[in-house]
């Protein structure tokens, strides 16, 4: 076999996993996780300090803070978080934010 022939025959092992998270439906979960681990880097580390719970379901962001003031503040800004995500993520995951 010849050199050229096995490159393009053989595959990266991330353009493998690509393939199977989207092949086993995952690759919209692992995005939500991304978005999630990056709360801090999007929002600043003072919101991130004051969120306890935060999840992604059905196209919904999910915040639970530990401050009523906080959230109300968020509430008011939600469209520019929305916004946010949905730039971080490169395609619209959140289209609502729904406050516990």
């Amino acid at each position: 076999m010849k050199e050229k022939d096995r490159n393009q025959k053989d595959q990266g092992i991330d353009k493998i996993i690509d393939k199977m998270m989207k092949a086993w439906g995952l690759e919209g979960k692992m995005k939500e996780m991304d978005i999630i681990n990056a709360w801090p880097e999007m929002m600043g580390q003072g919101i991130a300090s004051r969120t306890e719970k935060i999840y992604i379901r059905n196209k919904i962001l999910h915040l639970k803070m530990n401050s009523s003031v906080m959230r109300d503040e968020l509430h008011y800004g939600r469209s520019i978080i929305i916004q946010r995500v949905n730039e971080y993520a490169g395609h619209q995951v959140v289209n609502d934010i729904w406050f516990e």
